[in-house]
């Protein structure tokens, strides 16, 4: 009995295993379901209403378009290559002017950051100019500049520079001082400390500037676009608005959200490659 009673128990495991082993995919699709509709089910369940509402006419679908209709237009936009030009355009506008901000703003709020008598000297005229809407400065600057693409570069720029500055001030700053006098104890020469402790302290801050500086850069860029040009995203936008091509409008704002996702994604992924010893990178 006892060795009947042994080898049922052992056909009853492999029979488990087996039926555990079958189960596995499913349980593993069924989490990522569940990881799927905790994060994009709201979203999911906007667009759908917006469908309905929209085909059912409890809004007026002619300013505001069913989902399918946006879709159709956004689709329609991109085979066709109208909206390719308009995209590289404001691609162009926008990238030119962050990169401006880049090259301009790290370097100095690194300086200011440990200069205190610098900082001291530039602060009072940058709060001055932080304060100051780059929009109402924008007349100024096409006065200045012209409405070419010197003056949509130009504010753009204006306005990307102030979040990455302060955001890399701020970085240096919050530097450990332990870590600066443990390393001067150790006899690190002022270029070692900044490039071993100072530099990689203030990365996490200054990707916040990064990513900061490129959500202004896209609304700049619409703002921009919307005085004076006659190609582009923003264009595109007050374009179809003006004749009434609404579902055209939606797409090319569903691309300017597009764009902005796209941008904050990469440096979402830069970050983590660049502060694996930060655990709140995100």
């Amino acid at each position: 009995m006892t060795l009947q009673y042994i080898e049922k128990t052992v056909a009853i495991g492999r029979h488990e295993g087996r039926s555990g082993t079958g189960m596995e995919p499913l349980r593993l699709l069924t989490r990522t379901s569940a990881r799927i509709l905790s994060r994009y089910g709201v979203l999911v369940g906007f667009l759908v209403f917006w469908q309905v509402a929209a085909s059912s006419g409890w809004v007026n679908s002619a300013v505001l378009p069913p989902v399918d209709t946006i879709v159709a237009a956004l689709w329609k936009g991109l085979i066709g290559g109208s909206l390719l030009g308009d995209i590289a355009i404001s691609l162009q506008r926008a990238g030119l002017a962050f990169a401006a901000a880049v090259v301009v703003a790290i370097p100095l709020g690194l300086v200011m950051g440990q200069a205190r008598a610098v900082e001291t000297a530039l602060d009072p005229i940058l709060q001055l100019f932080r304060q100051t809407s780059a929009l109402a400065l924008y007349p100024v600057f096409i006065l200045l500049l012209g409405l070419g693409e010197a003056s949509k570069v130009f504010v753009i720029f204006w306005a990307t520079l102030f979040p990455l500055l302060l955001n890399t001030i701020s970085g240096v700053k919050e530097v450990d001082p332990k870590l600066i006098e443990m390393a001067r104890a150790y006899g690190a020469r002022r270029l070692t400390i900044f490039r071993r402790v100072v530099l990689p302290g203030a990365v996490p801050s200054i990707f916040v500037g990064l990513r900061l500086g490129a959500t202004t850069a896209l609304l700049l860029l619409i703002a921009s676009e919307m005085i004076g040009a006659n190609k582009g995203i923003g264009f595109q936008v007050m374009n179809a608005q003006y004749n009434f091509q609404i579902p055209l409008m939606f797409a090319a704002i569903v691309i300017l959200a597009a764009l902005g996702l796209i941008a904050n994604q990469v440096l979402v992924v830069l970050q983590r490659r660049l502060c694996r010893w930060n655990v709140s990178a995100s």
